[in-house]
């Protein structure tokens, strides 16, 4: 039997080991990250990779660091065939690539070699992509920039954001590992070379990147509003207090000055789709109008439009982000 060591940290990573659960791999070991504090009272919490692992009773691994010797002779202990990695957190070495035969191999968020780095996800969101999808490849020391074993690609909805997106994509990528890598093992893969000359990057996204600048284009922010949902969140300021806009629509209109809350008319509404909330006010924009659907004041609960206007004397006119 095939032994799998797997390397996973967050929800991304949870249907990929459950399917290595189901097909029957012998896990010798499952590394995660430590556990961390969260939430507001800073309660330690394991990654949900480790919690899947444990009702498994799979063992659990969470080293600080694979680059230490110890750790590196913990895992090569196991002797694993294999090593499948997916949103680990972790940078493998040389060292611990070279201890399984048949290498590592890493399931990826974006159609390699575009959006190569640390938030593929966002980065097709941010750019308008059309389309993203899985890739698994194995792994060198390079940042994902090792061959290709596979890629299934998938449309990416205007209604998209980052965690709807990442979601699909966690599942797309557990299918995909389950129909490569017995054929992987059977050797039936050639691995194909990424085209350096495609390859874009993706960089880790900053909490500050969430601060929405009135001054660009509203889809842009529009996009802004999605690729960071539901991680920095994006943010704008209403008379100095923060104000979080977890939802969103483009409206092609604006003569104000940019940051200004308008009342949106009845055709400006209209042009909302009817599945999305019901718009009521729009932020003039460097072109056009953008619509904020759902908001959040600082320590306060998650608004529709409407009911957040109702409620806040003087909205419409304010300028937001000054």
């Amino acid at each position: 039997m095939t032994r799998v060591v797997f390397m996973g940290s967050p929800d991304f990573a949870v249907p990929a080991l459950r399917r290595l659960i189901v097909d029957g791999y012998e896990i010798v070991g499952v590394y995660t990250q430590p556990d961390r504090e969260a939430g507001r009272g800073r309660v330690l919490t394991p990654p949900p990779v480790k919690r899947v692992a444990l009702e498994a009773g799979l063992p659990v691994f969470q080293p600080s660091s694979l680059r230490r010797e110890e750790a590196v002779e913990q895992l090569r202990a196991l002797r694993p065939d294999v090593i499948v990695v997916a949103a680990y957190g972790q940078i493998l070495r040389r060292a611990v690539l070279d201890i399984p035969p048949h290498g590592a191999l890493n399931i990826h968020a974006s159609l390699l070699p575009r959006w190569r780095g640390a938030a593929p996800v966002q980065a097709a969101i941010l750019a308008g992509d059309g389309e993203t999808g899985v890739s698994i490849m194995l792994i060198d020391e390079g940042l994902d920039t090792g061959p290709v074993l596979a890629r299934r690609a998938t449309p990416i909805s205007e209604f998209d954001t980052a965690g709807t997106l990442s979601e699909r994509l966690a599942v797309i990528g557990a299918e995909v590992l389950g129909e490569v890598l017995p054929r992987w093992l059977r050797g039936e893969i050639t691995p194909e070379p990424q085209d350096e000359s495609q390859a874009t990057y993706a960089p880790r996204i900053e909490k500050e990147m969430g601060r929405l600048d009135w001054a660009l284009p509203a889809v842009d922010l529009w996009r802004r509003v999605r690729a960071f949902n539901p991680w920095p969140g994006a943010f704008t300021t209403l008379r100095g207090e923060i104000l979080r806009i977890h939802e969103a629509w483009p409206i092609p209109d604006g003569l104000e000055v940019p940051g200004t809350v308008v009342l949106l008319t009845a055709q400006q509404r209209a042009a909302v789709p009817p599945e999305r909330p019901r718009p009521a006010f729009g932020v003039v924009c460097g072109a056009g109008i953008l619509a904020p659907l759902k908001v959040q004041r600082a320590g306060k609960r998650v608004l529709y439009a409407e009911e957040f206007l109702r409620g806040e004397r003087g909205l419409i006119g304010a300028r937001l982000g000054t």
